[in-house]
């Protein structure tokens, strides 16, 4: 009899643990890492070397005119780079909920700089400018490059602006480069070859 009890008692035992590790949730798979950004020593070359701020949640508060209210801010994070002279840049990055999403993210942001002469000559008539599209660049799902040359003839100011859109999966990534002078001086190369890095760094 006692022997018919301790093998009850085992069984309920045995039963009552297997309950038990079915109730035990099973551990939630780890969060993918964030897309990285680019560092200070992977922007174009300056004459003073690039100082990086830090990586800020949601889209810029100010600054990206082409492309301002077009990115969701929830999955945006950016960061401002500058140098000790008139020459700035930025990075913002866009996780979008779906791969459809990130392509027409992407479609929407190359649309935005495809006519952000037009709209800002609109803006103020004073303006004058030259935009182009400086071709694509072939990494991951591809990157375009633009830029946009700009100028006030009666002040004699003149300001030149490197941009590229680029996308990795659900990432989509927008480089924006700037500084007074003319697209002549503006380091085109380095730029592309700065986009390619940032397109590759994102996964």
């Amino acid at each position: 009899m006692r022997t018919l009890r301790t093998t009850l008692l085992t069984a309920a035992a045995a039963g009552l643990a297997v309950t038990a590790l079915a109730q035990v949730p099973a551990a939630a798979a780890p969060a993918p890492a964030p897309p990285k950004f680019l560092s200070a020593g992977q922007l174009p070359a300056s004459l003073t070397p690039w100082t990086a701020g830090p990586v800020r949640q949601g889209v810029p508060s100010e600054g990206s005119v082409c492309t301002e209210g077009i990115a969701p801010a929830a999955g945006t994070r950016h960061r401002d780079f500058r140098t000790e002279l008139d020459t700035g840049a930025r990075q913002t990055i866009t996780v979008a909920a779906t791969t459809d999403r990130a392509k027409a993210l992407a479609a929407e942001l190359r649309s935005a700089l495809e006519t952000c002469l037009d709209r800002l000559k609109e803006q103020d008539p004073g303006l004058e400018g030259e935009a182009f599209y400086q071709g694509r660049v072939d990494i991951e799902e591809g990157a375009h490059v633009y830029s946009i040359d700009t100028s006030y003839p009666e002040v004699g100011s003149t300001d030149i602006g490197l941009y590229s859109v680029g996308r990795d999966g659900r990432a989509v990534t927008v480089v924006e480069w700037g500084q007074l002078g003319e697209l002549d001086g503006a380091p085109l190369e380095g730029f592309k070859k700065t986009t390619r890095t940032a397109v590759a760094k994102l996964y």
